[in-house]
């Protein structure tokens, strides 16, 4: 299977440098900053002290510092809010222009393997890199291997990041102690009350609205969210997505993906 290589212009670069860029950074993410490696990739989340789901994140290790993957359109909304936390923390903070680039279904040569899930490829930052595929194409394999793509499927400060499916694509360091909304995301985890997760659907012909009500018979089982012709992800109740599911009168499947668990 040939290697296709887009670039992602709605994700956005922000760099921590710093003597303090580690801890500064540990105690905010949902992810363990402290052992990131340099060149190492990491995926997670900041949240708000409630613990809903702010801004999704990729970690890049780098030798004096960490880059930040963020969506394009909330960058600055990123910087702002690491520079409220920052206080007289030795780091800086700033925005980084190189662009991201993502290789599927393997890992090309000079990108680094994507910590979600298998069969979703590499990521790189910068360089001259020749692209073979849009970022449509990406967004359309992301969504057939079900993987949520928060900042366009998770309503804003609305989502628990258990809800974004992050306890189960490496997202979330259970381990690693306090972090911003900690307290919320390891109960939900530890007493195992997930009542709704995001799902991927499929159906004929073109998505539905985001919002549109998602019905197993007169039930209500969830929202449609971000999609495309065919194919939607979908914020769904657990013990409702068994049955004959319907979106405005037409019928969607639930495809739960293969790293999900049953």
């Amino acid at each position: 299977m040939t290697t296709r290589i887009a670039r992602l212009d709605s994700r956005a670069p922000v760099r921590v440098s710093g003597p303090e860029a580690r801890p500064f950074l540990h105690s905010l993410l949902t992810q363990d900053v402290e052992t990131l490696a340099p060149g190492q990739l990491r995926f997670g989340a900041m949240l708000s002290p409630p613990g809903r789901l702010l801004f999704d994140l990729f970690l890049l290790g780098e030798a004096d510092g960490v880059l930040l993957d963020v969506a394009a359109d909330r960058r600055d909304g990123l910087l702002q809010r690491l520079s409220m936390y920052r206080l007289r923390a030795q780091v800086t903070v700033e925005a980084d222009e190189r662009p991201v680039f993502a290789s599927w279904p393997e890992v090309a040569d000079g990108f680094t393997p994507d910590p979600r899930a298998p069969g979703l490829g590499g990521r790189r930052y910068g360089g001259a890199v020749d692209t073979s595929a849009t970022e449509a194409d990406w967004q359309a394999h992301r969504l057939a291997a079900g993987v949520p793509d928060p900042a366009v499927d998770a309503p804003s400060d609305k989502t628990y990041p258990i809800e974004a499916d992050f306890d189960l694509l490496n997202g979330i360091d259970f381990h690693k102690g306090c972090f911003v909304g900690q307290e919320t995301t390891s109960r939900m985890k530890r007493r195992g009350a997930v009542r709704n997760r995001m799902l991927p659907i499929a159906f004929d012909g073109p998505p539905p609205p985001f919002g549109a009500e998602v019905l197993n018979g007169e039930l209500r089982a969830g929202e449609v969210l971000g999609g495309m012709d065919g194919a939607a992800m979908a914020l769904l109740r657990l013990d409702r997505i068994d049955g004959m599911l319907t979106v405005d009168g037409r019928p969607v499947e639930v495809r739960r993906p293969e790293w999900m668990p049953s």
